[in-house]
């Protein structure tokens, strides 16, 4: 059986990914329409820093996943909502990994390297050439990510909300550091 609540490990790396995710999300539409700029560079630089650490925060989230149960649901849940509750977690996680490699890809194929936190010694590796055609696609396979990342967490959010507020469920306090349900 689950345990009530989720693990420290899992709600620290959940909170600082939702932390995170809505930064680089901002960050990444007041940018993108900046006229071009050493500043405008910079805030690329830290839009990619926020990819590698969520890119390096899910990973380590999907593997305590993998090894460490989530609490199971309350059985008043009907089944149908708790697929959906599996399948948005699939897809969230999913969303967390490939919206940072297609930003990785995007930015190997504009030929602008991604070096994360400024410390040359971490410079990813161009994982295509530069090659500004697959750059335009990938650009839009990025946003693709992104934005079906944002309309996830929404319905997560609101899911939650939902449990929490309407049916009494105690959602919410499981993933809320030092409560109990």
């Amino acid at each position: 059986m689950s345990a009530a609540r989720y693990t420290a490990p899992a709600i620290v790396l959940h909170w600082l990914i939702a932390l995170f995710v809505p930064c680089g999300f901002a960050l990444g539409l007041y940018m993108v329409d900046l006229p071009f700029s050493p500043r405008k560079l910079t805030l690329y630089s830290y839009h990619k820093w926020i990819g590698v650490a969520v890119f390096a925060l899910a990973a380590l989230r999907i593997a305590w996943r993998l090894t460490h149960p989530p609490p199971a649901l309350p059985p008043s849940v009907p089944p149908w909502q708790a697929a959906a509750s599996r399948a948005v977690h699939f897809l969230l996680y999913a969303c967390l990994v490939a919206a940072p490699l297609s930003g990785w890809l995007y930015s190997s194929a504009t030929g602008v390297a991604t070096v994360p936190f400024g410390i040359a010694a971490l410079q990813l590796p161009d994982v295509v050439s530069k090659d500004p055609a697959l750059a335009v696609t990938l650009k839009f396979v990025h946003m693709t990510f992104v934005y079906t990342l944002a309309a996830l967490a929404g319905v997560h959010v609101a899911a939650a909300l939902k449990h929490q507020l309407l049916d009494r469920h105690a959602i919410i306090s499981r993933m809320l550091p030092g409560r109990s349900p």
